[in-house]
């Protein structure tokens, strides 16, 4: 048995009020930090905006460090959230970086989008350490990108994992004979593309029948969102930009078959994936590829793919992470989960065949 590792503190940033779905994912990854022995604490910055609040929040934050004493300081999200624990700390820093915090944010006021890029990118100067949770997000760092690992944000297979289409249909009360594809709205649907999805979700109706589309809100709690994953027959993402988006590795955690666009990390996570379909930013292109899986009516093989990213594997790499921070060292920390199962490395790859722009996996 390998050593236990020794125990440290570490202090955890959020934005917002913590509740609800709001950052969930991030929050469930912290609890998972538990097993690798780390003693979590959590801030959460009551507002990014209103300059007296935050005046006021910069003598609770040092009040809290000085209580909890921690050795490491992780801001959960970039922007202000980010910049805020950079300049209000001289404990080593570590940020993760999401998604909207480093790409455009269409659904926000321009100048306040502009803004907040420029606050995540400020603070990755402050970083000792960068987690991103895509490559492509670390492309679009200014500056840190040799400081940056990819580390995606972890999937909770013990709600998100392969169930009988059957049976969850029957608690959803949904009809087994419906062709049902959902797509994950979140808090700004303009943003994820609804309007090219519901296009494309026309375009296939043309070729297979009656479609029933259904929308996530964001603020539905996981086990109704498992169950919908296992209920469904495909899941459908047209978002212009993407981190390392979840419900993409909880679709395939449960099985769901899947149509997207080249966003984030989503080529990495289907490359392995069979039926999975990656189209262009075309809603005639996402119709026949809808078709294609609604026609054929099966699972596909996700759960193999994200076997690598449960919340338990990717605390073990933040843990190294944070025993990376402390010793001064440096290392390629983050780079095994581009190697998992799901990622295009030459184990994985399948044959793909073109069919009207879209990528078709086939069977090897």
């Amino acid at each position: 048995m390998p050593a236990a590792r020794p125990p440290i503190r570490v202090l955890n940033v959020f934005p917002g009020e913590g509740t609800g779905s709001a950052m969930i994912f991030a929050r469930k990854q912290v609890a998972a930090m538990r097993q690798c022995n780390v003693i979590c604490e959590s801030f959460l910055l009551k507002s990014r905006t209103s300059l007296r609040t935050l005046f006021g929040e910069v003598r609770r934050f040092r009040e809290r460090v000085e209580w909890f004493r921690p050795d490491v300081v992780h801001a959960q999200y970039g922007t202000m959230t980010a910049f805020f624990a950079g300049m209000v700390t001289r404990t080593p820093l570590i940020v993760t970086f999401r998604g909207s915090d480093v790409n455009p944010a269409p659904s926000d006021w321009w100048v306040r989008s502009v803004a907040g890029r420029c606050l995540s990118h400020i603070a990755a100067l402050k970083a000792a350490r960068i987690i991103c949770v895509s490559e492509a997000l670390q492309r679009r760092l200014w500056w840190g990108q040799e400081r940056a690992v990819i580390i995606p944000s972890g999937v909770d297979r013990h709600i998100f994992f392969p169930r009988p289409q059957s049976d969850t249909r029957a608690e959803l009360g949904w009809k087994s004979e419906e062709r049902i594809v959902l797509f994950n709205g979140g808090a700004s649907p303009a943003v994820k593309r609804l309007d090219l999805a519901r296009d494309g979700v026309r375009e296939a109706e043309r070729l297979c029948g009656s479609i029933r589309l259904m929308v996530l809100n964001g603020h539905m709690p996981q086990p109704t969102v498992a169950a919908m994953l296992n209920g469904a027959d495909c899941l459908v993402m047209t978002s212009d930009w993407e981190g390392s988006p979840n419900i993409i590795k909880e679709a395939l955690a449960c099985n769901l078959p899947i149509v997207a666009v080249d966003a984030g990390d989503v080529r990495e996570r289907l490359g392995s994936v069979y039926p999975s379909h990656i189209v262009p930013r075309r809603a005639s292109d996402i119709g026949l590829a809808l078709a294609h899986i609604l026609q054929r009516r099966g699972r596909s093989n996700g759960a193999a793919a994200v076997k690598e990213l449960s919340l338990e594997c990717t605390a073990q790499s933040i843990r190294t992470l944070y025993d990376l921070v402390l010793s001064g060292g440096d290392s390629e920390i983050g780079r095994e989960q581009d190697a998992s199962p799901g990622s295009e490395t030459d184990d994985w790859k399948q044959p793909a065949m073109e069919s009207g722009g879209i990528e078709v996996k086939t069977d090897a």
